[in-house]
């Protein structure tokens, strides 16, 4: 978008004000000042087209404020996207601790690499096997976890899994 608008919604049992700030970089500095504010950011990243360079300012800006941020990889219908690729580009530019929560959360192999996102959080997963929602809530809400959601908002793929991921772990 190059408009800022503001939408209220409910989330769950919660209202959300959603400020959707232009992405394109000729209004950064309306995107910018927008951040001062935030509770949670949700980076939108082109499948299609993958991490740009505007992404990575993005990213380096929600790191400099310290705001909990969630990826949604939006254009995943489109051909020639590749996930597994798109997460290899993410990791490498973002770092390790973006995790794919579009798929099984619940699973072992998951919670172990929620787990090593933090060193007590390991050590509790290492001794009882397991780690709580509210413990990957607490590693997003500290920056230490980034979850990322993969869909299509035009076609409404993942979109559901993302807004219950919101919900959940905000």
């Amino acid at each position: 978008t190059i408009f800022s608008k503001q939408a209220e919604l409910s989330l769950g049992d919660k209202q959300v004000s959603l400020l959707d700030t232009p992405g394109h970089e000729d209004f950064s500095a309306e995107m910018e000042r927008t951040l001062q504010i935030l509770d949670y950011a949700v980076l939108i990243i082109s499948g299609a087209d993958g991490i740009r360079g505007h992404d990575e300012t993005l990213w380096k800006l929600l790191e400099r404020y310290h705001i909990p941020t969630f990826l949604f990889i939006n254009k995943m219908d489109q051909p020639g996207t590749d996930k597994e690729a798109l997460k290899t580009q993410i990791g490498a530019r973002f770092g390790s601790h973006c995790l794919d929560f579009s798929g099984n959360t619940d699973s072992s192999a998951f919670m172990e690499e929620a787990a090593l996102c933090d060193e007590q959080l390991l050590e509790k997963y290492l001794e009882t096997g397991e780690i709580s929602r509210e413990d990957i809530a607490g590693l997003i809400r500290e920056r230490k976890l980034f979850p990322c959601y993969f869909g299509s908002a035009l076609r409404h793929e993942g979109i559901k899994t993302f807004l219950e991921g919101l919900d959940i772990y905000t």
